[in-house]
């Protein structure tokens, strides 16, 4: 019996080494750097930006959240796809990453599994490489900084050289409005359950809005969500109480009609922003941002509440951020983040506006710093009274 077993498994293990060498696949680095695994997901190349996220789980939140548009996302922890994905943890209405690179595939073995990753990625039409070294390919981002990439699944027989050269031609994501890409067509009202019409009404400009943001804001107001192209007149008329601006993808200083919007909207209205809302918000006031090396992506990010002198663990995902230097008088500095000393958060002076640079909604991530939807709560109370 035991020797029936030994062949088995000799066999099984066969079998998977010859389809897995079938499915070779690569990732060219526009720096020349080179790394080999196999293809799983849709079976397509694709171009993007190599970024890497530190977090320990939570990959079908991190897959549906729209700021990693253009972008490969590497995940550093060791094993993926153990739980599978479901429906539940989906972030947004589509994916809208350039692909996925990853350690180890594992087998989904979870009771609210209802697609493995494999066709999950596939059915979504994202492509993913496993069995790379994503330990090096993470330090090699810390080191270089980010890089454009072509992952090539298609044809693995294509030159290394040919992969490379069609990354470096890739116009990256800098200076690029990428919120126009993944933002909502229409406006539409968001409810987490009845709808009271005493509630205060929030009007959320979605740049790349993930859904966790408008649970948060639809448990205590009517929220409704507009494309981020909505002119500012447009949006005063819907008489809203409060304007939130959402989190998204790629350079904020490109998404200049949002900027002259917020703009606009300054003082008539209470409004808090959040990540790329942040950036926006900040650069209305007069700063102005910058790209990071290798940005914050990842659940484990400590943040220093400056008013309170408390650490927050937060949820991150930018490329960009406001410079320190750059903050106008009618600006200060609220939060700031350990790791680097970069702002993680503004508060204007004299107008009810503020914002941060991370993510209070988590999925994933701790819930530190859910305070903050409260705040916008009472700061809008305060302006109705």
């Amino acid at each position: 019996m035991a020797w029936v077993l030994l062949i088995k498994s000799i066999m099984d293990y066969s079998l998977k080494w010859q389809a897995e060498r079938e499915r070779r696949a690569f990732l060219a680095l526009d720096d020349g750097m080179v790394f080999r695994g196999v293809a799983f997901g849709a079976k397509k190349d694709a171009l993007g930006e190599v970024v890497f996220n530190t977090g320990m789980s939570g990959y079908q939140e991190i897959l549906t959240d729209p700021s990693y548009a253009g972008q490969f996302v590497v995940l550093t922890t060791a094993e993926v796809g153990n739980y599978g994905t479901n429906g539940a943890d989906v972030e947004s209405r589509a994916l809208f990453l350039s692909g996925l690179v990853i350690g180890d595939l594992a087998r989904p073995s979870n009771w609210r599994s209802e697609l493995s990753l494999d066709d999950y990625l596939a059915g979504n039409g994202v492509p993913g490489i496993y069995g790379v070294d994503t330990r090096a390919l993470a330090i090699h981002i810390r080191d270089h900084g980010n890089r454009k990439a072509y992952l090539m699944v298609a044809d693995p027989e294509v030159p290394e050289s040919r992969a490379i050269a069609l990354a470096r031609e890739w116009p990256g994501l800098d200076g690029q409005d990428y919120a126009a890409k993944v933002t909502c067509k229409e406006a539409y009202e968001f409810s987490a359950g009845e709808i009271r019409q005493q509630l205060p009404r929030i009007v959320c400009y979605d740049f790349g809005v993930k859904t966790n943001i408008l649970r948060s804001l639809a448990s205590w107001a009517r929220v409704t969500v507009v494309p981020a192209h909505t002119k500012a007149e447009d949006v005063l008329a819907l008489k809203p109480d409060g304007v939130f601006l959402s989190n998204g993808p790629a350079d904020p200083a490109a998404v200049t009609y949002a900027i002259e919007n917020v703009r606009r909207l300054l003082g008539k209205v209470p409004m808090m922003g959040i990540c790329l809302g942040h950036q926006i918000l900040s650069l209305a006031c007069g700063a102005k941002t910058a790209r990071l090396k290798f940005g914050h992506h990842g659940c484990n990010h400590p943040v220093k509440n400056l008013a309170t002198g408390k650490v927050e663990i937060t949820s991150q995902n930018h490329n960009f951020a406001v410079v320190a230097d750059s903050l106008p008088d009618c600006l200060e500095a609220t939060h700031v983040n350990l790791n680097d000393g970069t702002v993680e958060g503004v508060r204007h002076k004299t107008l009810p506006a503020f914002s941060v640079q991370y993510h209070p909604e988590s999925c994933p991530g701790p819930h530190d710093s859910a305070y903050l939807f409260a705040a916008f709560r009472k700061c809008i109370e305060g302006q109705r009274q």
